[in-house]
């Protein structure tokens, strides 16, 4: 028996049949059991599921009316409103694959993802259309966009909300401000309110498990990003699993601010909530005041985040104003959760932070804490149906308990690889006792439970003096610094040492005198000193994503520039 089986839920199998039907089936499903239950409320308007439901049926007979066949890519490009819920189900419910795209893409990076899923068809919001527009335009007419659908925010909420759901004052030209309209050189735009009031039949629903449901790409560390092709067996493997791993019930109600754009947010967010017939509660963006007032007035049971977002809650002046009470599940992954914040939720609060792992390729999950036996700091166990290994990066075979490798997954949440790129897919795979595993590229650990713990990217790695410093664990070192709110560890030139280790560091508020000495000397206090930053540098704010991960490639670029 595999040692983390002794700490498995005693409540949940180890693995799970996945239904032969489609993502959207679980929303038709829950629109007859739940017609009139909440499925959604962005900024204060509410979504029943019969009124999801009928959405995507007209909107998929909208998409069909300007040509989208089964197996046709349509992009969405937009932030979490109750638009992006409705486009990814009426795209399911049309046959075709959704191409999530992160609304941070300027027009230069858009043109790739147009031309290579080769959609023709994309939807997105009024304040994002113009740039993809913009990347349309300036492909070549057989390339292009042939159908650009717009939407305002207020298509899905009212301008004057007021009370807890209302939006920062910040947001509110960005959510209501005129916008020009977009212009497509090669193609028609499409109103949303046009599109919704479709009153033709959609065509017949003959999407199931092994048709291609989502086309999301990697961030692409090297090179163009890649399409991640994902079936509607692997999606909804996750999304049911992940349901009953945080004891889901049709009485969640689930607050939806991780982006979903990402991996995470689309799937153990979104798809799960709807599997469920949660009600989910939408953020479209991360805003501390906003997610501590609509945590308190719903009761909020369920949330997933990156960790940055709990970091940045605790620190809010108006904390103790918000009310935690109804969480039940908290969790999430894309960065360590610092044990000292992890250790402050449960101390202060009751609730154990249950650390995930997983990658785009596995439509998140691979990995995850059992919700009752948590490590701090920690991958967690590998998560339903799911068979992961530790190997040697240069012999492919795996190694022994406690000794560090590449982590590689094998499992039916695992995508049937890159688009239009069988090299590269060929690449990721490798084959271990008769199975095929997928090669993370993340270097990790098992420990005796066999629960796993990452060390680092394989490349982000500092070679000091030929002391091996991985970034990771020398960031989860410093947040135990009180004056530390974000640190992101990177490596800098050094005469004598060849590298040396740099942090980058945010200061929380009322340790704005702290000195870059100050925080050497307490590295020096508390670490070995050969990981120890020997340079600090003092920053207003990291540079983050549009997921919430810190782009630590971005300092390390700058890094080698300066």
């Amino acid at each position: 028996m595999p040692a983390h089986h002794k700490f498995w839920p005693n409540r949940l199998p180890h693995s799970i049949t996945v239904p032969a039907t489609s993502v959207w089936e679980n929303l038709a499903v829950n629109a007859r059991r739940y017609p009139d239950k909440a499925a959604l409320v962005f900024l204060g308007r509410t979504t029943t599921y019969k009124q999801l439901c009928e959405g995507t049926e007209r909107m998929a007979a909208y998409l069909h009316g300007l040509g989208v066949k089964k197996g046709d890519r349509v992009i969405v490009l937009m932030q979490n409103s109750s638009q992006l819920v409705l486009a990814h189900y009426a795209i399911f419910r049309a046959n075709a694959v959704v191409v999530p795209v992160n609304p941070m893409n300027t027009a230069e990076e858009l043109r790739h993802y147009i031309t290579d899923s080769g959609a023709k068809v994309a939807i997105t919001t009024a304040d994002l259309a113009p740039e993809l527009a913009k990347a349309s335009n300036a492909l070549e007419p057989s390339e292009a966009l042939q159908h650009l659908l717009v939407t305002r925010f207020t298509d899905g909420f009212d301008a004057d909300v007021q009370g807890p759901d209302a939006p920062p004052e910040a947001w509110r030209n960005w959510l209501l401000g005129e916008r020009e309209p977009a212009q497509l050189s090669h193609g028609q735009v499409h109103a949303w309110t046009q599109a919704l009031a479709c009153s033709e039949l959609p065509p017949p629903h003959t999407a199931g498990r092994d048709d291609l449901a989502v086309l999301p790409y990697t961030s692409g560390t090297t090179g163009q990003p890649k399409g991640c092709m994902h079936l509607h067996r692997s999606i909804n493997h996750n999304a049911i699993s992940g349901a009953m791993w945080g004891t889901g019930t049709s009485e969640n109600v689930v607050l939806a601010v991780v982006p979903m754009f990402h991996i995470t947010g689309m799937v153990s967010v979104l798809h799960s909530a709807i599997y469920m017939g949660a009600t989910l509660i939408i953020m479209p963006r991360w805003e501390r005041e906003l997610a501590g007032r609509l945590i308190s007035h719903y009761q909020v049971t369920n949330w997933t985040n990156i960790p940055t977002m709990v970091i940045d809650l605790l620190a809010s002046p108006n904390f103790a104003s918000f009310d935690l009470s109804s969480l039940k599940y908290i969790g999430g992954g894309g960065a360590a959760m610092p044990q000292a914040v992890a250790q402050r939720l449960l101390e202060q609060y009751g609730l154990r932070f249950c650390e995930g792992y997983g990658l785009t390729e596995t439509a998140a999950p691979s990995h995850s804490n059992p919700p009752d036996h948590p490590k701090q700091q920690c991958l967690g166990i590998p998560f339903m149906s799911t068979d992961a290994r530790v190997i040697s990066p240069d012999t492919l075979e795996e190694v022994p308990q406690g000794e560090q490798g590449e982590i590689v997954v094998n499992g039916p949440e695992v995508f049937e690889g890159y688009w239009q790129r069988p090299e590269a897919t060929e690449q990721s795979f490798m084959e271990l006792d008769g199975k095929r595993f997928f090669r993370t590229g993340d270097l990790g650990r098992v420990d005796e439970d066999g629960y796993f713990f990452i060390t680092d990217r394989l490349k982000r790695m500092i070679n000091a003096s030929g002391f091996k410093v991985w970034p990771a664990e020398v960031e989860s070192l410093m947040f135990r610094h009180p004056g530390i709110q974000e640190a992101c560890v990177i490596s800098a030139k050094d005469a004598y040492r060849g590298e040396t280790v740099k942090a980058v560091v945010v200061l929380r508020a009322g340790h704005e005198a702290t000195t870059a000495e100050q925080i050497i000397q307490w590295c020096h206090d508390n670490m070995a000193v050969y990981k120890a930053p020997r340079l600090v540098q003092f920053v207003t704010a990291l540079p983050k994503s549009g997921s919430g991960k810190v782009m630590w490639r971005m300092l390390q670029e700058q890094e080698v520039v300066v």
